[in-house]
């Protein structure tokens, strides 16, 4: 069984992505979501660095002709990005209020550590391992966003839960994250537990728990998930 790639895990993310939903997307790899929103969606996307309606990054070009890229339009990662038609910039204050007004429905976050109650640990590590620590706007994202979903590995290098019954790690914010995408499965984190939506093929409900610090249930309606990302009839 091959873990669901980056990319796949970005395809199935902008799947469930609500309709004409305004979605924050988190530095890291939840910024490849943007590359497979469908535009009948009607997602607007919105980056913390000043850009609405923001697009996917921009189409390469065969070497050695230059890409498409306009190095003065980034998203909050850095990474070159396009603007879609009717898309807007504006400076911080503005973008910080739409995150900490509750106008986005959705803030999609990167994640080292999520508990069963639904805290968030993504910006730090606690340890010297060379990445600078830095909550940035993601402590506004958590508490202002109407839905926290978090998109992860489901273990760390060394194999390790990253759904754990209690972050080790410092915390970001306390019971907001109420869906995790991991490369192993969709979970919804809820009040009566954790609840295994969506699994990829050929994991079953065991090898998912034995991976993962919390009980898991299975949900009647659980689907499974292809090697491509995408989420299969039940």
């Amino acid at each position: 069984m091959t873990p669901l790639s980056r990319q796949a895990l970005a395809s199935l993310v902008a799947s469930q992505l609500p309709a004409g939903g305004f979605v924050n997307l988190g530095i890291g790899a939840p910024t490849q979501v943007a590359n497979f929103v469908r535009p009948e969606a009607d997602v607007i996307l919105h980056s913390e660095n000043g850009l609405l309606n923001m697009g996917p990054a921009p189409a390469p070009a065969p070497a050695p002709a230059p890409g498409a890229e306009d190095l003065d339009l980034i998203n909050a990662g850095k990474s070159p990005v396009t603007l879609l038609p009717g898309g807007a910039f504006f400076d911080s204050s503005l973008a910080f209020a739409m995150m900490r007004g509750g106008h986005l429905d959705v803030a999609v976050l990167g994640a080292f550590q999520v508990s069963g109650a639904g805290d968030l640990a993504n910006w730090s590590t606690g340890g010297d391992d060379g990445e600078p620590p830095g909550i940035g706007g993601a402590i506004d994202l958590a508490v202002g966003a109407k839905a926290i979903w978090v998109m992860m590995d489901h273990v760390t290098r060394e194999g390790a839960p990253r759904i754990v019954a209690e972050c080790t790690l410092p915390l970001t914010a306390q019971g907001v994250v109420s869906r995790v995408f991991t490369s192993l499965a969709v979970i919804e984190i809820t009040a009566a537990g954790l609840w295994a939506c969506a699994l990829l093929e050929g994991a079953s409900l065991a090898v998912v728990q034995a991976v993962t610090g919390v009980p898991l249930s299975l949900a009647p309606d659980a689907r499974r998930i292809s090697a491509e990302g995408r989420l299969l009839a039940p």
